[in-house]
This record gives structure tokens, C-alpha cells and sequence, in this order.
């Protein structure tokens, strides 16, 4: 008895087959996108330009619609990459509120930006119409976020300086009149052993909506040569209740101050006053805290060697 055997296909015959289905498949989409088609495709608009006295609404058109003939191809692209329309409002005309942009008046401008021609195609909207309030403007207090590190000697008087030390911003009202200050940006400067004199860029992170007249200020500071000095001081006790016997150690404490190098014979004992205030005692402490409350303005960096004196009350 005979058996069967299914036919089978060959391998060449399939391939032919893949072949001429492929081939006539991409045939077809060829034939099908080369056919002229009528698409509305809305197109972002991007503002550009807009005049620094005006605050554009937020409630402005975001596109406009363009009715585009052409083949599938074309058509395709525009859905794909999706090009945006750059709207010049320097060129917009102003109207009871509102900047006015006539698209007519632009097509040239608008067809080399979108690259499609307008004998086959439309932007439906005859015009782009944006409203705005006025500006208010204001001077805005800047004040520094420097952080300085001297070198080994070195320091200043006076803080860091801004110049300008405000800078006028116009922008919505309602912002404007909730913001006083603002500040530069974070800026570290390390072993600084020489006068400052720089640039630093203002933050305007989150201030979006204000236009800012200018973008950055100076900033400065003497840096002088500076030595450490010190000199011993006798404390003193203030309002210590009458009949009381008070006694405390240590009698004297050092002061430990920074002044400038061409300062520092100007400074003595005298210039100093230390005191322990006995109402600011606590119940159950035995000792006080001292406080320099009298010092020569051109010192810094002051400290005492000791704070707590100790207090015993005789009987």
C-alpha cells in the first residue's frame, strides 16, 4: 500500500510570494499617500517679542488651524513633527485691550516658517487676538547670597555691597505688588585675600511673568589684612539685690577680638565692658552668663575665653 505524501511548498516559491506581497503592499501605500487629500492640522502658535509694558493673558489662543491640500506624504509630516508658528507681536497692532495679528498680512512670513504654499492651502482664522493688561513697574530691593571665605588673615568691615542695589522689573500687577525683594544668585567665593569687584546674575527663577530691566548687578568689598588681639577684662555685676553678699570667679575674662592690622594699637582694655546681669539667673543655677556690651565698632569675630561664671552667696 502506498503512502501519501502532503505536497510541499518550496522555498523559492514562498520567498516569490513574500516578495510580490511586500512589493505590492508598498505599491499600494505609495499610490494611496501620492493622492491629493484635504486635512484641517491645528499648528502651535509660539509668541515671540512681546512688548515689555504689556503682560500677555494667559487665556491666549494656542493654535491656529490650518485646512492643508496635499498629498498624503505632506500631510503625514505636518502630523508627525508638528511645526510651530512663531507670532512676532512687535507687529501686532493694538485694540481696546487686545494685540491683533492679522495673518494676511504675514503669509509670506508664515509660509517660510510652515514651508507649505498658500494656492493649495488656508489658515482658517483671519486674525490671532491676544489679550494683555499693562504692566505696572517697580524697584525691587536685590540682596546678595554671597558666602565669602577669607584666607588665613584676612576679612573685612562691611558686608558685601550691590550696585545697583535695586533693579526695576514690570509685570502683572498683582505680582508686582506682592514682591519687595529679590535675590542673586548663590555665589561661594573661597581664600579670598584681595578686594572684591565682580558680576553676579540676578535669580529670577519663579518670577516668570516680571521682565526684568536688568539681568545682573555688581557686587564688591574691601578685603583687608587682619590680626587677632586680645586683652583682659574685669566683669562686672549689675543688679545684684541690696544686702546680698555675692561671690563669683573668675573675677576677669579674656576678650578675643579680629581688627584690621592698621587698627590694632588703637585698641586697649579700656574700649571693653563685660557684665553679668544677676535678675537673668535662673532658679537653682549656680553661675551667670557674661556679655560684652560695650566694644570698638571696627572689631569683629569677638569672643569670651570663659561665659559661665560661677556664684556663691554668703551668708
Amino acid at each position: 500500500m502506498s503512502v501519501r505524501r502532503k505536497p510541499r511548498f518550496k522555498r523559492a516559491s514562498i520567498k516569490t510570494f513574500s516578495f510580490f506581497l511586500i512589493f505590492s503592499a508598498v505599491v499600494w501605500v505609495l499610490v494611496q499617500f501620492s493622492k491629493t487629500y484635504t486635512q484641517l492640522i491645528e499648528i502651535p502658535v509660539n509668541y515671540i517679542n512681546a512688548p515689555l509694558d504689556k503682560s500677555i493673558s494667559d487665556d491666549r489662543p494656542d493654535h491656529v488651524d490650518l485646512q492643508l491640500q496635499d498629498n498624503g506624504f505632506n500631510i503625514y509630516y505636518y502630523k508627525i513633527f508638528n511645526p510651530q508658528l512663531q507670532v512676532d507681536l512687535s507687529k501686532a497692532k493694538q485694540n481696546n485691550g487686545e494685540l491683533v495679528y492679522t495673518l494676511q498680512n504675514h503669509l509670506s512670513d508664515i509660509e517660510q516658517q510652515l514651508k507649505i504654499d498658500f494656492e493649495n492651502s488656508l489658515i482658517v482664522q483671519e486674525e490671532i487676538v491676544v489679550p494683555f493688561q499693562f504692566k505696572k513697574e517697580k524697584m525691587l530691593k536685590v540682596e546678595p547670597r554671597i558666602e565669602v571665605n577669607y584666607a588665613v588673615g584676612f576679612s573685612a568691615e562691611e558686608s558685601v555691597r550691590l550696585k545697583p542695589d535695586s533693579v526695576k522689573v514690570s509685570g502683572p500687577e498683582k505680582i508686582i505688588d506682592s514682591i519687595n525683594t529679590v535675590y542673586t544668585r548663590s555665589l561661594k567665593l573661597n581664600k579670598v585675600n584681595m578686594d572684591l569687584n565682580g558680576e553676579v546674575d540676578i535669580d529670577t527663577s519663579g518670577l516668570g511673568q516680571l521682565s526684568f530691566y536688568d539681568n545682573s548687578v555688581g557686587y564688591y568689598q574691601k578685603v583687608e589684612k587682619f590680626t587677632e588681639g586680645s586683652a583682659e577684662i574685669a566683669v562686672e555685676v549689675t543688679n545684684v539685690p541690696e544686702g546680698l553678699n555675692l561671690a563669683y570667679f573668675p573675677k576677669t575674662v579674656i576678650v578675643y577680638y579680629q581688627v584690621n592690622l592698621k587698627q590694632f594699637e588703637s585698641v586697649s582694655a579700656a574700649d571693653f565692658r563685660v557684665i553679668c546681669n544677676y535678675r537673668e539667673v535662673k532658679k537653682g543655677d549656680d553661675y551667670m552668663i557674661a556679655k560684652i556690651v560695650e566694644k570698638p565698632d571696627f572689631i569683629n569675630n569677638i569672643r569670651l575665653n570663659e561665659r559661665r561664671i560661677q556664684f556663691v552667696i554668703k551668708r
